[in-house]
């Protein structure tokens, strides 16, 4: 059986007390067991990072960037054990494992430009010979709290800028599939980090609680489903720490009468049932406005769910494969069944699915439900599976109001032809991220990523400027050099007083 240890500094490899079963998504086996770390461990590890870090924050900014760079082309050497291995613990199919990654390398290569976006301010002559200028300096030790569904993208999201600030890095990935964040770390060391800089601690709750606790952790980020996320919130900034700390999500796609209806069902396929559901900018929720736009998308989806086929994650031609393990099926399935206790119309259902050569494996068909109506459960609540839900609005009024007064506001998308609903809508919707015939609007690397309402906990978003901002403090300097003259000649006089 194989062992996934921790990748900290010193660490002898020996087996701990406590371990967690990584499973087989496909067949539905345990394949290896990861260590749950102590708080021993994490010690061991922030003594590593405090010791590698004022070194690392020494280096100029332009070296730092180089080892971005040998990063980022050692992760595309490796892509394809990546890819598989993410896939063997996730389930994902191999192709949406590949952008898993592509997408967390994104990040690093905006991370490659950090000398650029850590340049200060200058103003001179702010006062009678006195200038002032400001600069941005690491925090000291970060750490990341990430989720199963994507163990290559969120982890790069957060170590990259990170550490190209100058920041040493502790990750805590899901217990549910540790090998890639493992495998990261690695290549991150051999790209030219130096030890210390980028760790990996496996665990559960305990090992959370910990990283939330220790007073040498300067910031945390989190992902993960909101109630976790406002508790990592609250922990962290009671221990004085810096949080963001983003939530679930139940995103809308709004379709107007006017959209291209074989679009909107092409897009939708991918962004409800691609990755079994298992993301949070998913879009499980589909808003036609008016009965007509309904019933005649609604006849259109039918047919392109039919044709979604279900494989194992080394398929090809599948379009997803299983969820994570058995509790997460467990959970959508019984979200189903609660949509149809509460009265929604389950048009397919997605249960009892099996896969011929794979019945032990975690997979769920697709499902799709009409008839929702925002007084139910099942449509307040994320489900993280391949079931889409379809709310119909009378007017566009009623179908602006839906995603803003929903509890998260991750995403939302609207698809139309008529530019001026469609900058309305924009203007006008509660949510943080916006698509205009764009279903899945994940901003890219050098914007910034994060939602609002119940979906993000914190004040400042995911990568670009936002993360820089995030992973630095502020320092500003006033200064001034005498001429050299007579005492008293040149008294100091505050800027801003004249």
């Amino acid at each position: 059986m194989r062992n996934i240890d921790h990748v900290i500094v010193g660490h002898d490899g020996g087996a701990g007390a406590r371990t967690g079963d990584v499973f087989n998504p496909n067949t539905g086996q345990v394949q290896a067991r990861v260590q749950l770390g102590t708080q021993a461990d994490l010690d061991k590890a922030v003594a590593a990072a405090l010791a590698a870090q004022p070194g690392w924050a020494a280096t100029n900014p332009q070296r730092r960037a180089r080892v971005m760079f040998a990063f980022k082309a050692l992760v595309e050497k490796n892509m394809d054990e990546l890819a598989h291995l993410l896939s063997s613990e996730h389930g994902k199919v191999v192709a949406d494992a590949k952008g898993d990654i592509q997408r967390g390398l994104e990040v690093i290569e905006f991370a490659c430009g950090i000398p650029h976006v850590l340049k200060g301010e200058y103003t001179q002559g702010a006062g009678p010979g006195i200038d002032v200028y400001s600069m941005r300096q690491p925090l000291g030790i970060g750490a990341g709290i990430t989720p199963f569904n994507f163990p290559a993208m969120i982890p790069m999201w957060m170590f990259g800028v990170a550490i190209a600030c100058g920041n040493a890095f502790i990750l805590k990935p899901s217990e549910r599939d540790p090998s890639v964040p493992v495998r990261l770390a690695e290549l991150m060391r051999e790209a030219g980090a130096p030890e210390g800089i980028l760790q990996v601690v496996h665990g559960d709750k305990e090992m959370v609680d910990a990283i939330l606790d220790h007073p040498a952790i300067a910031a945390v980020s989190f992902v993960g489903s909101s109630d976790i996320a406002h508790y990592v919130y609250r922990r962290g900034v009671e221990a004085g720490k810096r949080v963001q700390a983003m939530g679930g999500a139940k995103n809308h796609g709004i379709v107007m009468p006017d959209a291209d209806l074989d679009q909107v069902v092409a897009d939708l396929s991918g962004a409800a049932f691609g990755s079994a559901g298992e993301r949070c900018m998913a879009l499980p929720v589909v808003v036609p406005v008016g009965d007509k736009t309904a019933d005649a998308l609604r006849e259109k989806l039918i047919p392109a769910i039919a044709a979604l086929r279900v494989g194992v994650s080394t398929d090809a031609e599948a379009h997803y494969g299983p969820v994570v393990n058995a509790a997460h099926k467990q959970r959508v399935e019984n979200w189903i069944q609660t949509g149809v206790d509460e009265g929604a119309e389950l048009v397919v259902d997605g249960r009892g699915f099996q896969l011929q050569g794979h019945e032990q494996g975690f997979f769920i068909g697709p499902s799709l439900f009409d008839r929702v109506t925002p007084d139910m459960q099942a449509y307040k609540e994320e489900i993280f599976g391949p079931v889409l839900q379809i709310v119909r609005a009378p007017d566009f009024e009623t179908a602006l109001r839906l995603p803003s007064d929903h509890q998260y506001g991750n995403g939302v998308a609207i698809f139309t032809r008529n530019g001026h609903a469609a900058r309305e809508f924009a203007a006008r919707v509660n949510v943080g991220m916006v698509g205009i015939n764009v279903p899945i609007p994940v901003p890219v690397a050098y914007h910034t990523f994060g939602g609002w309402k119940r979906s993000a906990f914190g004040d400042t978003n995911q990568h670009g400027m936002e993360g820089v901002k995030f992973w630095t403090k502020v320092k500003t300097i006033t200064q001034r050099w005498p001429d050299g003259g007579a005492s008293g000649d040149s008294a100091f006089i505050i800027p801003t007083m004249g």
